[in-house]
């Protein structure tokens, strides 16, 4: 019986945090599908060491080494395909469809922050993890986790504001 509630916990944390993951994830990646690879690798090797589920931290920073290791997987592939297929352009831009221009303008100067700061503010403001936590995530001081947030707000506020 035991084993079935921690399944269910499990399920649970996943349906909770899951989102807050995939945007993460998305950070790195070209499609949302890759984004749902990452996550999903990432929970099954949290759960498979035995983690303790609430350790947020700690799932953030695995899913941020899966997505990594995705990333120059993806760019080694890249490069072998760009040999063979010397005139197909290799990358995708994903588009999204914003409801209204307020929400456009946010995205294109989230975007323009520097990766730093974007990772930052992503996990802060979508994700709802203390600098504690991203510290832990990001193999960072909580100070420096702090600032880089200060950072990211002050350039986007800078870039919102009407000329």
């Amino acid at each position: 019986m035991d084993n079935i509630a921690n399944h269910e916990n499990w399920k649970s944390c996943f349906s909770e945090i899951g989102p807050g993951l995939l945007l993460f994830a998305r950070q790195w990646t070209r499609s949302a599908s890759d984004a749902e690879d990452i996550v999903q690798e990432a929970f099954v090797k949290f759960w498979r060491r035995n983690h303790r589920i609430d350790n947020r931290a700690l799932l953030y920073a695995t899913v941020r080494s899966i997505a990594l290791d995705f990333i120059r997987r993806d760019k080694r592939r890249a490069r072998r395909e760009a040999t063979v297929f010397a005139d197909a352009d290799s990358t995708v831009e994903p588009q999204f469809e914003w409801e209204d221009e307020a929400q456009s303008a946010l995205a294109a100067a989230v975007n323009c922050l520097p990766h730093d700061q974007r990772e930052v503010l992503v996990l802060k403001i979508w994700n709802e993890l203390t600098f504690s936590e991203i510290a832990d995530a990001l193999g960072i001081s909580q100070n420096t986790a702090a600032s880089r947030y200060r950072y990211a707000l002050a350039n986007l506020k800078k870039s919102l504001q009407p000329q």
